[in-house]
């Protein structure tokens, strides 16, 4: 075995055992328990903000249509002539 080889086998060794080092302490021994709980936040935390977004879009839609529904000051309005008949 070349001195090269046993250098790179040594260092890939050293950083599988880091790796796994660094994934027991993040993940403890229970690593498919927390990713699925970490997934299941991950949902929660998305259908929270779509019906953030939702109930935003009836907001503005609402309050949108209820200004239009309000004739301005500013405006000019629409008037009949007082000679002509209304319609009912």
């Amino acid at each position: 075995m070349t001195a090269q080889d046993y250098d790179s086998q040594l260092l890939e060794s050293v950083s599988v055992r880091r790796r796994r080092l660094r994934d027991a302490l993040l993940f403890g021994a229970r690593r498919q328990r927390r990713a699925a709980d970490e997934r299941m936040g991950k949902v929660l935390a998305g259908m929270v903000i779509a019906a953030v977004l939702c109930a935003g879009c009836v907001g503005w839609s609402f309050v949108s249509h209820r200004l239009i529904g309000q004739s301005s000051p500013y405006s000019p309005g629409v008037s009949t002539p007082s000679g002509s008949p209304t319609s009912r």
